[in-house]
């Protein structure tokens, strides 16, 4: 306990510190380092003591959400038993479910981490749930490392929640109790958590399709990869763009436009993705039978929940570069004006600069960067080199 005080105490040393030094950092820790710097240069109102509530909107559960009606009950046993609150965010950090034991619920709803609570970063500052989203690693976050001086009670473990197929991040996983009680093993219990809900997922995944669709395209069935021509992906990609199945005649407008191609061509291209698919496509309309997931439509719900850098990371590449489908052409254009739109928008420079290291041709980017950088930046010039050769 003496050991926690003193740590404690070191802790608001650094923070009443008008610079943070190298130094710093080593004690620390780089993550909680780094976390600080931006919750200082985020505009977090003074005095915010509560995260901003997002209103529960009501929509067709997504695979994380399903999941969790299998093992909400374990979740709820283990957050009684350790006198925390559990919660899951999403790859927002908006917490999207939570469990409480009765010691910590009334702590947890005065700061509303709670169904709803938005603990981005920029709007809280430091804590554990987005830093793990932020590092795609573990993250404990220790009292008054806490930007929110309401939560300098608070200490944090969580763990990404990574799809066992697709090795995506879905969200977070955040086990929270008070400082007296912090536990060298939580992050232990932290990453246990995130274990139960990827079992989970696989368990729900039997009959799931996931599609890849940026850069390297690639089907997987069931977690493994399936032997598939670009037409068969095509095909695919259009039919998860609109679940409600499709006509044969409106099927063959979306893959071929004006190319004449016959209707017979398309029928034995459907007869064979029948047979790939252990017999997962049904007709009349046209429909996939599998659970479908793919990272367009990842990307599509992370731009219309307003999560442009889990966007950026789904976007890994062009979708579908070689396509020359009128649908997928046009679904393809609509996704980059959204994208563009969302990065002209967007005021997270970190976020933005490994965009560009990504992709050094995103001029959009590159101009939102010179925007937001200051002049005397070093890499504002470097910036200007980059816009001025993009351009040429």
């Amino acid at each position: 306990m003496q050991n926690l005080v003193e740590k404690r105490k070191q802790i608001e040393k650094f923070r009443q510190s008008s610079s943070l030094s190298p130094m710093h950092a080593e004690l620390l820790g780089q993550s909680i380092h780094s976390s600080w710097q931006r919750s200082r240069t985020a505009e977090i109102p003074q005095g915010r003591s509560a995260a901003p509530m997002l209103p529960v909107a009501k929509q067709a559960p997504n695979a994380l959400q399903q999941a969790l009606t299998h093992c909400a009950e374990d979740l709820k046993h283990i957050a009684q038993q350790s006198s925390m609150v559990v919660a899951v965010g999403d790859v927002g950090s908006t917490i999207i479910w939570t469990a409480s034991s009765q010691q910590m619920q009334s702590a947890a709803e005065s700061v509303h981490f709670m169904e709803g609570g938005q603990w981005k970063e920029e709007l809280v500052g430091t804590n554990a749930l987005a830093l793990s989203l932020k590092t795609q690693q573990s993250s404990c976050v220790f009292s008054n490392e806490h930007y929110m001086a309401s939560i300098h009670d608070w200490v944090c473990y969580a763990a990404p929640i990574i799809d066992p197929y697709s090795k995506q991040i879905l969200g977070v996983i955040d086990l929270s109790t008070t400082w007296k009680n912090h536990n060298s093993l939580g992050l232990l219990a932290a990453e246990r958590c995130a274990s139960i809900i990827q079992s989970a997922l696989q368990e729900q995944y039997k009959q799931q399709l996931y599609i890849r669709a940026f850069s390297a395209s690639q089907v997987l069935f069931n977690g493994k990869v399936l032997v598939m021509t670009p037409r068969q992906i095509e095909i695919l990609t259009i039919l998860a763009l609109c679940p409600q199945g499709m006509t044969l005649d409106t099927l063959h407008q979306a893959l071929y436009g004006e190319r004449k191609v016959s209707i017979g061509t398309l029928k034995a291209e459907m007869s064979q993705l029948r047979d790939v698919l252990g017999g997962m496509l049904g007709s009349r309309p046209y429909r996939i039978l599998a659970n479908v997931e793919a990272d367009f439509l990842l990307a599509e719900q992370a731009l219309d929940a307003g999560y442009t850098e889990s966007a950026l990371k789904l976007c890994s590449g062009v979708f579908l570069a070689k396509t020359e489908s009128p649908f997928l052409c046009a679904w393809r254009d609509c996704l980059e004006s959204r994208l563009s739109d969302a990065i002209f928008k967007a005021n997270e420079t970190d976020v933005l600069l490994r965009h560009v290291a990504r992709f050094p041709e995103a001029i959009d980017a590159v101009e939102r960067l010179i925007e937001l950088m200051p002049k005397q930046h070093p890499i504002h010039q470097t910036l200007l080199k980059q816009k001025l050769y993009g351009s040429s």
